[in-house]
C-alpha cells in the first residue's frame, strides 16, 4: 500500500509540473475590463428608453437609450428575424469614432420577419413577431422574449447592463457632441470604479497602450425555467456548464495554452460566443456576436428565495421561477445579441445555422483514419508507416507532415533533404487510395529570400505595431510576420499561394492543417498578438478582431483549396484556432492534450460543446499529444474515439513513436477492430454530415424523445459482465472491448467491406442494421454521392429513406430530383429486436423483382436482442425497393 501511495503521489506531482503555466494568462482579476463588470451589482439599471423616440420601421424597431448617471446617449434596435429569432443590438448614438461590428460571423442572407407593435407607452413597447413577443421595459431598460405565452429569455434583468462610451484621454481638451456628458470626465457612475488599466494596462511586462480608453461593454442574460446552459467552447470542462460564483468566469480569447488542464474556465484556442439552455418545454439560444476578448459569468437560481431576479425591479415578492442568469462582457465592440428561441434543440440549430451557416459537406477520406505526428522524419520514414498499415491490415486514409517538413519553417516550402520528391510521396500515397496533409502555419519567417515573406512585405499586407511598423514577432521560425487577414488583398494572394504552380510539390490530394492561428507570438502578451496592433485592412487594433482572426486564415485556405481546383473538389482544412463561422469552412481539434485518462474523459463534453454551437467536424488528438499513453489507455483512446467525428493520432516531438504495431498484440487487436469499426460506419458518418450541411449536427448529445419508452441493443458486446452502479452501466478499462449500444428504432447503414482506405470502398456493398422500437418500428437515413466533389449541388446524389413497419423494410428516395450512378447494392439486411423467427423472407423492386431470400436467426436478451440476418437481398441502392419479413 505505502509503495502504491508513493506512486499516486509521484503521477500527481508529474502531472502538476507538466501541467500549463498559469501565470501566462490572465485572470478575471488581471483584466481591468474584466474587474469593472464583475463589480457591477445587481439592482436598478441607470439606462432607460426614452420612449417618445421610438420609431418603427420595415426591419424593426428602434429608439434611444439613456444612461442617467450619466447622460450618454445609446441607440437600441431589435429586429424579428425568419425562423423565430430576434436580434437586440445597443450602439453608441453619438460616437467620437465608429464603434467596431463583426463583419466575419454572419451569412449574408439574413431575412427579417414581419411583425408588429402590439402596445406602445411610456411604460415600454411590445412586439409581436410570429408566436413571439419581445416585450420591452422602459425604465428601467429590461426586454423580456416570449416563446408563446412562455418567458424564456431576459435581458438586463439583474440591472447588470454597462457600455463604457469612447471617450477623450484626460487632458485632451475636445468639446461634447450635443446630447453627450463631458468627454473628458469620468461618468459618474464610474467615479468609485476602479481606475487602474482604463487608459493603459500591463501584464508580464507587456503593455496595451489602449489608446481608445475604456471601450467595455456587458449585460446579463437569463434563461427562464432553466437549470442547465451549454456551448461558449473552448474550455475543458464539463457540457453543462458550471456555475462561476466561486471562480473565474468562462473566458473566450483565443489563445495557445501548453498542456493545458481539465475542469477549467480557462480560455483555449478557440471561441463561439453561443450558449444554449434546454428545458422541458423549449430550447434557447443566445448568440453575443463580438469577436473581442469576452468573459461569462454563470449563476443558477434555485427554484425558492428568489425575489425580482427576471419579473424586474417591481416584483410583488413572489418566489420567482428556476434560471440561470448569465453575464457577458466583452472588451470593445458593441451588444450584438441573437435569440433563437427554438423550441426543440434540432430548431435552434437551424436557426443558428441561418445566422452563421453550416458545416459543408467534407470529402468522405477526411471522416476515415488520420496518422499524425510531429514529425515523420523524412520520404522514406512516411512510407514505412503507410506500407504498414497495410501489412498490418489497418485502414487509413491520411498522412499528415508537420512543421520539419519544410524548408526551416518556410511555409509552402519542403527540405530539399528529407523531402526531395513531394510529388513522387504523394502519388505513393494516392496509389494505395490516400492523400496527404501539410501544416501550414499563420506566422511567415522574415527572410527577403523567402518567397512568400517578399511578396507579402512588398505589398505591406502584414500586420502593423501601434506605430506602424511591420509587427515582428517570434514563434517557430524565430523571427515572423503575421499577415493581415482582414485585407481583402492579403487573403486573396494566400489563397492564389495554394495554386498548384505556387505551391511547388502539393497536388489536388494535399491538403492543409492551419495550426497556431490563435494568434501564437511566443514573445507576446499572453503568448498571443499584442492588442493595441493594428489591421491597416480595415483600419482597426488587434483587440476588435482577435478571435475572428484564425476563422480569417482558415477560410482563406478554403478559398484557395478551391481556386486549385477551380471550384470542383471539396476541400479539407483542419484548424486550431476558430469562432462562429468555422464550420463553414474548416474543422477543429481540441488541441494539445495529454496522454492522461483526464483528457480522454474530457474529450466528449468539448466535442459536444463544439458540436452544439454548429463546428461539429471535431475530434481530439487520439492517444494525447503530450506524453506517452500506456496500452490501457492507448486502447480506450482508440475505441473512443472511433466513434468521434474527427479521428486522427497525434504526438508531440518527444514522445516515443506510437504507431499501433509498435504495441503488444492484443493492444494492435483492439485498435484493428476499432479502426475497423470506423470504417464500417463511413456510410452513416457521411449521411450524418450531408445532414449536417442541412443544419443537424453529426455529433449529438441525445436524439429528441420518441413517443414510445426508448429500447437500446448492446451491438458491440464487452467481453466480460459489466458491473451495475446507480443503474448506470461500468466497464473495466482492463476489458478489452467497449459496449455500443444502438437505440431501438434506428436503421443504421454500414459497408462491412473494410479495406485499406475508404476511397477503395466507394462502389461496395451495404448493410443495414434495424434495431426495432417497442412498437416493432425503425427508420433511417443513407445519402450517397462521388464521395469527393461538388456535384451533389447539381443533383448527382441519393438520399434515401428506410422505415421499417409490420414487418416491412421500405427504401424509397428522400429527394426525387436527386440521381447519382452507382455500383453498391444491399448485401446483408441484420434486425435486432424481433419477437420470433420469420417463416418467410422476400425481396421486391422493379429491376430484381420478387424473390424469396435466406435468412438465419439467433434467439437474444433484453440488452442483446435476438438477430435476424438476410443475405444478399442483391437489389441495387439506387433503386426504392420492400423486403417483407413474415
Amino acid at each position: 500500500m505505502a509503495t502504491l501511495c508513493r506512486s499516486v503521489a509521484l503521477a500527481v506531482l508529474l502531472t502538476l509540473v507538466s501541467a500549463v503555466d498559469r501565470g501566462n494568462f490572465k485572470s478575471c482579476q488581471q483584466s481591468s475590463f474584466c474587474r469593472r463588470h464583475r463589480a457591477v451589482k445587481p439592482g436598478e439599471s441607470p439606462y432607460a428608453l426614452l420612449t417618445d423616440t421610438v420609431t418603427v420601421n420595415d426591419a424593426g424597431l428602434v429608439g434611444d437609450v439613456i444612461n442617467e448617471n450619466n447622460r450618454i446617449v445609446f441607440t437600441l434596435e431589435i429586429y424579428p428575424l425568419k425562423d423565430s429569432t430576434v436580434r437586440i443590438k445597443i450602439n453608441e448614438k453619438n460616437p467620437i469614432k465608429p464603434r467596431f461590428e463583426d463583419p466575419y460571423a454572419l451569412v449574408k442572407d439574413i431575412h427579417g420577419e414581419s411583425f408588429e407593435v402590439v402596445d406602445q407607452s411610456a411604460q415600454g413597447v411590445t412586439v409581436k413577431f410570429g408566436s413571439h413577443r419581445a416585450v420591452v421595459n422602459a425604465k428601467p431598460l429590461k426586454i423580456d422574449i416570449y416563446n408563446g405565452d412562455d418567458l424564456v429569455v431576459s435581458t438586463n434583468a439583474r440591472g447588470l447592463l454597462k457600455f463604457e462610451h469612447y471617450r477623450n484621454k484626460p487632458g485632451n481638451e475636445e468639446q461634447p457632441a450635443e446630447g453627450e456628458g463631458e468627454p473628458n470626465a469620468l461618468p459618474a457612475e464610474d467615479q468609485e470604479e476602479d481606475k487602474d488599466g482604463l487608459w493603459e494596462e500591463s501584464f508580464k511586462g507587456h503593455t496595451d497602450s489602449k489608446p481608445l480608453g475604456p471601450a467595455s461593454v456587458g449585460m446579463d442574460i437569463s434563461f427562464v425555467n432553466s437549470k442547465h446552459v451549454y456551448g461558449i467552447p473552448e474550455h475543458a470542462d464539463s457540457f453543462s456548464l458550471r456555475e462561476t460564483t466561486s471562480t473565474d468566469p468562462y473566458r473566450l480569447y483565443n489563445l495557445d495554452v501548453f498542456e493545458y488542464e481539465v475542469d477549467n474556465p480557462m480560455a483555449l484556442y478557440g471561441s463561439v460566443p453561443v450558449m444554449l439552455s434546454q428545458t422541458a418545454r423549449h430550447t434557447t439560444a443566445v448568440f453575443w456576436h463580438n469577436s473581442a476578448e469576452t468573459w461569462i459569468d454563470i449563476k443558477k437560481l434555485p427554484d425558492s428565495n428568489v425575489v425580482s431576479s427576471i419579473t424586474g425591479f417591481f416584483s410583488s415578492g413572489e418566489t420567482d421561477p428556476p434560471q440561470v442568469s448569465t453575464h457577458w462582457f466583452s472588451e470593445s465592440g458593441i451588444i450584438d445579441v441573437f435569440v433563437m428561441l427554438g423550441p426543440k434543440p434540432m430548431d435552434v440549430f437551424r436557426q443558428y445555422a441561418g445566422l452563421t451557416g453550416t458545416q459543408n459537406l467534407p470529402p468522405l477520406f477526411s471522416l476515415g483514419y488520420h496518422q499524425c505526428r510531429w514529425n515523420y522524419n523524412d520520404e522514406e520514414d512516411v512510407r514505412q508507416v503507410h506500407e504498414n498499415f497495410d501489412k498490418h491490415d489497418l485502414p487509413l486514409d491520411v498522412m499528415w507532415l508537420d512543421i520539419e517538413h519544410t524548408d526551416g519553417k518556410r511555409y509552402f516550402t519542403w527540405d530539399h533533404y528529407k523531402f526531395p520528391n513531394p510529388l513522387e510521396m504523394t502519388a505513393n500515397l494516392t496509389a494505395r487510395g490516400r492523400k496527404l496533409v501539410t501544416i501550414i502555419d499563420v506566422h511567415f519567417k522574415r527572410d527577403s529570400n523567402y518567397f512568400f515573406y517578399k511578396e507579402v512585405h512588398d505589398r505591406d499586407l502584414f500586420v502593423h505595431t501601434k506605430d506602424g511598423n511591420e509587427f515582428d514577432g517570434w514563434c517557430w521560425p524565430g523571427s515572423s510576420s503575421y499577415i493581415d487577414m482582414t485585407n481583402p488583398d492579403a487573403r486573396e494572394h494566400y489563397s492564389d499561394t495554394y495554386r498548384l504552380d505556387r505551391y511547388k510539390g502539393s497536388t489536388l490530394d494535399t491538403f492543409t492543417w492551419n495550426d497556431m492561428n490563435e494568434p501564437s507570438v511566443f514573445n507576446g502578451p499572453e503568448i498571443t498578438m499584442p492588442k493595441d496592433n493594428l489591421h491597416p485592412g480595415i483600419g482597426v487594433e488587434h483587440r476588435e478582431v482577435h478571435n475572428a482572426y484564425g476563422m480569417l486564415f482558415h477560410e482563406s485556405t478554403y478559398e484557395g483549396q478551391l481556386k486549385r481546383s477551380d471550384r470542383r473538389l471539396r476541400p479539407f482544412i483542419l484548424t486550431r484556432a476558430f469562432y462562429a463561422g468555422t464550420q463553414r469552412s474548416a474543422a477543429v481539434w481540441t488541441g494539445d492534450n495529454t496522454a492522461e485518462w483526464s483528457h480522454l474523459r474530457i474529450s466528449q463534453p468539448m466535442l459536444l460543446s463544439l458540436s452544439v454551437t454548429g463546428i461539429t467536424h471535431v475530434g481530439a488528438d487520439v492517444g494525447g499529444f503530450f506524453g506517452n499513453p500506456d496500452i490501457n489507455l492507448l486502447a480506450r483512446w482508440y475505441q473512443a474515439a472511433a466513434f468521434q467525428p474527427f479521428y486522427r493520432a497525434h504526438a508531440h516531438l518527444d514522445t516515443k513513436r506510437r504507431e499501433p504495431w509498435l504495441f503488444d498484440t492484443e493492444t494492435l487487436r483492439i485498435v484493428r477492430k476499432s479502426l475497423r469499426q470506423r470504417y464500417q460506419h463511413l456510410p452513416l458518418w457521411y449521411s450524418l454530415f450531408y445532414e449536417n450541411e442541412l443544419t443537424a449536427p453529426s455529433q449529438r448529445a441525445k436524439r429528441e424523445p420518441p413517443c414510445s419508452a426508448p429500447r437500446f441493443y448492446v451491438t458491440s458486446p464487452p467481453s466480460e459482465p459489466p458491473n451495475f452502479l446507480n443503474d448506470e452501466m461500468i466497464i473495466s478499462t482492463l476489458s478489452p472491448q467497449i459496449p455500443v449500444f444502438q437505440r431501438g428504432g434506428a436503421i443504421i447503414p454500414r459497408k462491412d467491406r473494410v479495406r485499406r482506405a475508404s476511397t477503395l470502398m466507394r462502389e461496395d456493398p451495404y448493410t443495414l442494421v434495424i434495431a426495432l422500437d417497442s412498437d416493432g418500428k425503425a427508420q433511417g437515413t443513407l445519402y450517397i454521392d462521388d464521395e469527393h466533389t461538388f456535384d451533389y449541388r447539381q443533383g448527382k446524389f441519393l438520399y434515401l429513406a428506410f422505415s421499417y413497419e409490420a414487418g416491412v423494410l421500405t427504401s424509397k428516395k428522400i429527394d426525387p430530383n436527386g440521381s447519382y450512378d452507382t455500383a453498391s447494392w444491399l448485401e446483408r439486411v441484420i434486425v435486432i429486436g424481433l419477437p420470433k423467427q420469420a417463416t418467410k423472407v422476400s425481396v421486391n423492386s422493379a429491376t430484381v423483382g420478387t424473390r424469396d431470400l435466406e435468412s438465419t436467426f439467433e434467439s437474444g436478451s433484453a440488452t442483446q436482442g435476438s438477430q435476424l440476418t438476410i443475405r444478399k437481398p442483391g437489389v441495387s441502392m439506387q433503386e426504392d425497393f420492400t423486403i417483407t419479413i413474415r
